[in-house]
C-alpha cells in the first residue's frame, strides 16, 4: 500500500549509487594486482639488470651477452 507515495523511493537510488560504484571500480581498479600473472623477463634483461647492480663484471656481462645470442 505505502510502496508507490515515496517511503521507499530512496533505496532505488541507492541502487543505481551501488551500481555505479561497483562498473566504476572494475573498470578503475590498479594495474599491479596481486598475484596477477607477470610479463616473463627475457635471460638478457636479467643479465643486463646484474650487471647494472654490480654482481658480475664487464667480462662475464660480454662473454655471457655472447653465449645468449649465439643461442637465437
Amino acid at each position: 500500500m505505502h510502496l508507490y507515495d515515496g517511503h521507499f523511493g530512496g533505496m532505488h537510488l541507492i541502487w543505481w549509487i551501488i551500481w555505479i560504484i561497483l562498473i566504476a571500480w572494475i573498470f578503475f581498479i590498479p594495474a599491479d594486482i596481486p598475484y596477477q600473472k607477470t610479463k616473463k623477463e627475457s635471460p638478457l634483461e636479467i643479465l643486463k639488470k646484474r650487471f647494472a647492480k654490480g654482481e658480475i663484471s664487464k667480462e662475464e656481462y660480454e662473454e655471457s651477452v655472447k653465449i645468449l645470442k649465439s643461442e637465437n
